[in-house]
């Protein structure tokens, strides 16, 4: 499923994304199987939702996000200690913050691994087309040495700076 926001992300504005339909044939023609295509649209339909949560959030500044138990054990300490670095740094604001944390929580993963969550941050970003600074960018697209499964690419990077 990582595999196909790395492949959104490449081939589609946020606002030119196909309707799921159309968008799941051409995932199919690209050579994508079926059980990631429902699963990628899915959680794309997810995310369509969090958008409509983040609008009635308000941001709190210089709140403290305490994690549940299941978001401990489902986000290990990376990847909490990623969103507060991203957060630190105006990356993100608090609501999209909860949106990111969601959309890694939909992900059927027992642990969310630091590189998924980088794509997922993406994702979050590209879906809200939220700007982000060039150094934040290239540490999204830094791939963690213990967790190489996937690879976001350059071509990720030039459209979101673009």
């Amino acid at each position: 499923m990582i595999d196909i926001l790395v492949y959104l992300f490449e081939n589609y504005l946020p606002d030119a994304c196909p309707e799921p339909a159309v968008l799941a044939k051409k995932l199919s023609a690209a050579g994508f199987g079926s059980d990631d295509i429902t699963a990628a649209l899915s959680w794309l339909d997810g995310l369509a939702g969090e958008e409509a949560g983040r609008c009635r959030s308000p941001a709190l500044a210089g709140s403290i996000r305490i994690y549940d138990e299941e978001e401990q054990e489902r986000l290990p300490a990376a990847c909490r200690g990623f969103i507060t670095f991203l957060e630190q740094h105006d990356a993100v604001d608090a609501p999209l913050r909860e949106a990111i944390i969601g959309r890694a929580l939909a992900l059927p993963d027992a642990e969310v691994s630091l590189d998924r969550l980088k794509v997922i941050v993406l994702a979050v970003i590209w879906r809200y087309r939220h700007e982000v600074d060039a150094l934040i960018l290239e540490e999204l697209l830094a791939e963690d040495d213990e967790d190489e499964d996937f690879g976001a690419g350059d071509d990720v990077a030039r459209i979101l700076l673009n």
